[in-house]
């Protein structure tokens, strides 16, 4: 079991302070203000009002102390607090994000105020270690030239929180996996895993870009892209043919096609490293 502590949770939020300059120039539609009543898990809020909110761009565990232990951290951070609440627009499209999920929860990115400066309890609870960076940020809070930026800020939070073993980070089946161990990620099907390793090779079959991990295509690790997405992969720096020789790390959830596979269907999803 782990516990983030709430001074610890409030850190990491200071921590967000010299982008918030940035953040206030990002153009997004503000849904309004409400009280928090209570946490009902590590990512959805139930307000005074009666309504819900499901933070979007994060995962949480599903169950189990650790499950526990986000919804204390988010409790903590928000429970009795004024919350901002703020709807992205898909950047490709300028769509306004639906007013509820199918659940009939309120996407959205929340933010509260302290120290006289606004800041993300999405960011927040990433700098702690008790979530992690999902596998679609969802509808970005930003227009386009500003949307990748937040991806990178919940990215650097997260990796600030994993290089400091803290809150998940430092519990058994949330480390980052091998992309060499195809026989361990195939027991993380259907789990949201991170997998890091070095791209062998990536090929192109029909309308499928096949980014892959080992030469035994029907047995090693695979990540695949969609033809169609890979100008949006393009443009946000992850250039899918330059990725052979690359180490990354992939976020996702794990399906098995013969050997163990990720669907990407966004590029947030794939952190490209330095080494070739």
């Amino acid at each position: 079991m782990f516990v983030v502590r709430v001074g610890v949770v409030l850190a990491a939020i200071a921590s967000s302070a010299a982008g918030a300059a940035e953040q206030a120039a990002c153009r997004s539609e503000t849904i309004g203000s409400a009280m928090v009543a209570s946490a009902i898990d590590g990512r959805t809020l139930r307000l005074a009002d009666g309504r819900t909110v499901r933070l979007v761009g994060i995962e949480v565990p599903p169950s189990g102390s650790p499950a526990e232990a986000a919804k204390v951290a988010l409790a903590d951070l928000v429970e009795g607090r004024e919350v901002v609440l703020r709807r992205g627009t898909r950047a490709a499209k300028g769509v306004a994000t639906p007013a509820t999920d199918r659940h009939g929860r309120l996407p959205a990115h929340v933010f509260i105020n302290r120290d006289a400066s606004e800041r993300s309890v999405q960011e927040a609870l990433l700098a702690a270690g008790a979530a992690r960076v999902a596998g679609r940020l969802g509808d970005v809070l930003c227009e386009a030239e500003s949307a990748g930026k937040w991806g990178e800020k919940f990215i650097a939070a997260e990796r600030s929180a994993r290089a400091g073993m803290l809150g998940l980070w430092r519990i058994s089946g949330y480390e980052v996996m091998r992309a060499e161990d195809p026989a361990g990620l195939l027991g993380e099907r259907g789990r949201f895993t991170l997998v890091e390793g070095k791209v062998v090779s990536v090929r192109e079959s029909g309308g499928t870009i096949y980014v892959n991990f080992g030469r035994r295509w029907s047995e090693d690790f695979t990540v695949t892209i969609a033809k169609r997405n890979e100008r949006i992969f393009t443009a946000a720096g992850v250039e899918p043919a330059k990725l052979s020789g690359r180490r990354v790390t992939v976020r996702g959830y794990v399906e098995a096609r013969g050997g163990p596979w990720i669907e990407a269907v966004a590029p947030e999803q794939i952190e490209v490293g330095r080494d070739r």
